[in-house]
C-alpha cells in the first residue's frame, strides 16, 4: 500500500514537469517581475489540475473503468487549442508594448537614438485587469484544470488495475496530485529568478525569454493538436 501512495507522490512530482505543464505556467509567469507572484501561480496550477484529477480519477475509481479515448483525446486537443492561445497571448503583449527606437537629432548637427515603448499606452480595462490580477489566480486555476482533465487517462489505468480498494485509489490520485502542486512549485521557482531579475534590470534579456517562452508555447500547442486530432 505505501508502496503504490509512495509512487503516487513521485509521479505527480515527475508529471508536472512535462512539456506542456511548463509551457502553460511559463507563459502564464512571462509577464510578471516576482518570484513569490509567480510561484503561487504555479501552486493554483497545481490545485487545478488536482481538483479535476481527483474528480475524474474518483469517478473512474468507483466505476471500476478508465476514461474512454474517445473523450480523452478531445480533451487533449482542447489542451493544445488553449496553449496555443496562451503562447500566442504572450506574443501579442509583446508586440504591444514594444520597444523600439527613434532618430532624435539636435540643432549643432549632432544626433542619437533613444528607446520608445507602448507599455504605459494601456487601456483602463487593461489597468483593471492589472490590478485585479494581485486577487486570486483564476486564469491560472482554469488552465490547471484543463491540464488534470487532460492528465486523467494514463494515471487511471495505473490507479485503477493496481488499488486494491477505491480509497487506496483516491489515496494514490490525492497524493499524486499533492506531488504535481509541489513539483510544479518549484519549477515555478526555477522559472522565476531568471524572469523576474531580467525584467529589473535587463529589459532585452527579459523580452527574449518572453519571445522564447511565447513561440516554445505555441509550438508545443501545435504538436498537441496534431498528435490528438490529426495524428
Amino acid at each position: 500500500m505505501f508502496g503504490i501512495l509512495g509512487l503516487g507522490f513521485l509521479l505527480g512530482m515527475q508529471h508536472a514537469l512535462e512539456a506542456d505543464h511548463i509551457a502553460a505556467v511559463s507563459s502564464i509567469a512571462a509577464r510578471r517581475s516576482h518570484v513569490a507572484d509567480i510561484v503561487k501561480h504555479g501552486l493554483t496550477w497545481g490545485l487545478g489540475h488536482t481538483l479535476t484529477l481527483f474528480v475524474f480519477a474518483g469517478c473512474a475509481i468507483l466505476l471500476g473503468r478508465a476514461i474512454p479515448e474517445t473523450i480523452a483525446r478531445p480533451i487533449e486537443t482542447a489542451v493544445g487549442v488553449m496553449l496555443v492561445g496562451l503562447g500566442a497571448h504572450v506574443l501579442w503583449r509583446l508586440w504591444r508594448d514594444r520597444v523600439h527606437f527613434h532618430r532624435h537629432g539636435h540643432g549643432d548637427g549632432t544626433v542619437h537614438f533613444h528607446a520608445h515603448s507602448h507599455a504605459g499606452e494601456t487601456s483602463p480595462h487593461a489597468r483593471a485587469a492589472h490590478a485585479h490580477d494581485h486577487g486570486f489566480r483564476w486564469r491560472t486555476l482554469l488552465v490547471g484544470l484543463m491540464h488534470g482533465m487532460a492528465g486523467s487517462a494514463a494515471l487511471l489505468v495505473l490507479a485503477v488495475t493496481q488499488a486494491s480498494s477505491p480509497a487506496l485509489g483516491l489515496g494514490y490520485v490525492a497524493l499524486f496530485g499533492v506531488g504535481s502542486m509541489i513539483g510544479m512549485g518549484a519549477l515555478s521557482t526555477v522559472i522565476a529568478v531568471p524572469l523576474a531579475v531580467s525584467a529589473r534590470s535587463l529589459t532585452w534579456v527579459n523580452r527574449g525569454l518572453q519571445g522564447a517562452v511565447g513561440l516554445a508555447t505555441v509550438a508545443i500547442g501545435i504538436m498537441t493538436v496534431y498528435e490528438t486530432a490529426f495524428a
